[in-house]
């Protein structure tokens, strides 16, 4: 099966590292032109001057501050007066660790504006010209611990599931525009992330990082960490005319993690 974006214009958060940078690469790869979104600029640089291009493709980056949601949403809304989209990618780097009893009000509230609000403005400035030209993607980067809660990612958990529940009730309101809606959950795959994580786990139970890393392996299916490069494999596909039939469902890409149906 042969996945082609020419002449598509994708968006994509959080793609200075991890999942997002690879989701970036791949959409370059299957001819999409592609904006970077992440705070770092100098990364952003030289990610954009590394993606593959042909004459047809125009890479960008935007240096925003996702915890910043006032910032941001200058930033993003002098992008959208200028530039259009047909594919966007939400993606942004995660709340801070954290079980329930550890977590106040106040955290919510910001892991609600880094997850969620930035998720629904930019979305809504990105229909705009998805409506008109009548063909979009949306998908959003998830968790699998929206339908099994990690105990020690509470933030997470929490706000994640509601942006799966707005995309769900999106995707029925824009399919009539063939825009498709879609949510990816997220399991265990090789990043900075990850290994943050671990460190805190490590300090928390008192055993070594490789440990740690081993005994996520062997709650696995397959047995392994995925690899980013997996992960782009999936968004290219369902950012393509190929998957114009699915829309408003979340996907689980994690080697077999989730236990439940």
């Amino acid at each position: 099966m042969n996945i082609s974006l020419q002449h598509k214009k994708a968006l994509v958060g959080g793609s200075s590292s991890g999942i997002g940078k690879a989701i970036a690469q791949q959409l370059a790869a299957s001819g999409a032109s592609v904006t970077l979104m992440s705070h770092s600029e100098e990364k952003l640089q030289q990610i954009v001057n590394s993606l593959p291009t042909d004459q047809n493709q125009h890479h960008q980056y935007l240096a925003v501050d996702f915890n910043n949601f006032k910032d941001y949403q200058k930033i993003i809304t002098k992008y959208f007066k200028n530039n259009s989209v047909d594919i966007l990618v939400n993606n942004t780097q995660g709340p801070p660790a954290g079980s329930t009893i550890e977590k106040q009000v106040n955290d919510y509230q910001e892991a609600f504006d880094l997850l969620f609000k930035t998720v629904v403005f930019t979305t809504e400035l990105a229909l705009k010209s998805m409506t008109e030209n009548n063909w979009g993607r949306i998908i959003n980067v998830a968790s699998v611990s929206v339908k099994e809660p990690i105990s020690y990612l509470a933030l997470s958990n929490s706000i994640r599931a509601a942006v799966v529940t707005w995309a769900k009730s999106l995707a029925v309101e824009v399919g009539k525009h063939n825009i498709t809606v879609n949510s990816v959950l997220t399991g265990y795959f090789d990043t900075d992330r990850i290994t943050q994580l671990n460190l805190k786990k490590t300090k928390q139970l008192g055993v070594e990082p490789s440990q740690i890393r081993k005994d996520m392996e062997l709650s696995v299916a397959v047995k392994r960490i995925g690899k980013p490069e997996e992960y782009g494999f999936l968004v290219a596909f369902l950012a393509s005319d190929n998957a114009a039939y699915i829309t408003g469902t979340n996907i689980p890409i994690d080697g077999g993690l989730l236990k439940s149906l």
